[in-house]
């Protein structure tokens, strides 16, 4: 009679543990599809890449414009400086196309929209600072302040994919942290800007577009 007890005992606790086990699973199940409905995890790390290869071609135009004109202040602050400006406008507008039509194609594999609550929050979360650094910069350009246009634009790009990484892969909060310390150290050694550009916008984007295109896009 006692060992049926013990053994009633022993059962009962066992059957406990496992739906205690069971329960907490499918807590965890449930915690994780909130957590990838709420994410947009459709960015392509070949996007990231390309921006980068877009960012080291515009820096190499940029640095030959300087170099050329670097005598002629009048040149530089005239025709050369407008081309500089135009060039860093095709970067981004290539790097937004490019980055746009590679997430919608992975988007299309993995059977998301890519127009969807999530990427409408990564959106606004991302262009809020985005712009807001974009705005700042053009006043710098405007009062001639040149040395912390480079800084600037670093800075306010790190606090743009910091601020939307909650909404997307973990990973793009890594970039914007590297980005914004690579800013504060561009303000110490303002007179090497395009160098900070070059490692925050081109190689930064390359190193974190291959991390990415090898944990995610090829599977």
């Amino acid at each position: 009679m006692v060992t049926a007890k013990i053994f009633i005992y022993f059962v009962f606790q066992s059957t406990l543990k496992m739906e205690k086990e069971k329960y907490l699973k499918d807590i965890q199940d449930i915690k994780d599809m909130m957590s990838k409905s709420t994410q947009f995890i459709s960015l392509s790390g070949l996007s990231g890449i390309l921006a980068g290869i877009y960012a080291l071609i515009g820096a190499y135009i940029v640095n030959t414009l300087l170099e050329k004109n670097k005598y002629d202040v009048v040149i530089i602050e005239g025709l050369t400086f407008k081309l500089i400006v135009l060039t860093a406008f095709v970067v981004l507008v290539l790097s937004l196309v490019t980055a746009f039509i590679m997430t919608k194609q992975k988007a299309k594999k993995l059977g998301e929209n890519v127009w969807n609550a999530s990427s409408k929050r990564l959106l606004i979360n991302f262009s809020i600072p985005l712009f807001t650094g974009g705005i700042f910069a053009l006043l710098l350009l405007r009062h001639s302040v040149y040395g912390l246009i480079a800084p600037i634009t670093l800075i306010f790009y790190g606090l743009a994919c910091l601020n939307a990484s909650k909404y997307t892969l973990k990973d793009v909060r890594y970039l914007g942290i590297t980005e914004i310390i690579l800013g504060l150290i561009a303000v110490e050694f303002s007179g090497y800007g395009l160098y900070f550009w070059v490692l925050g916008f081109g190689i930064c984007h390359i190193v974190y577009g291959a991390v990415m295109y090898f944990k995610y896009d090829r599977n």
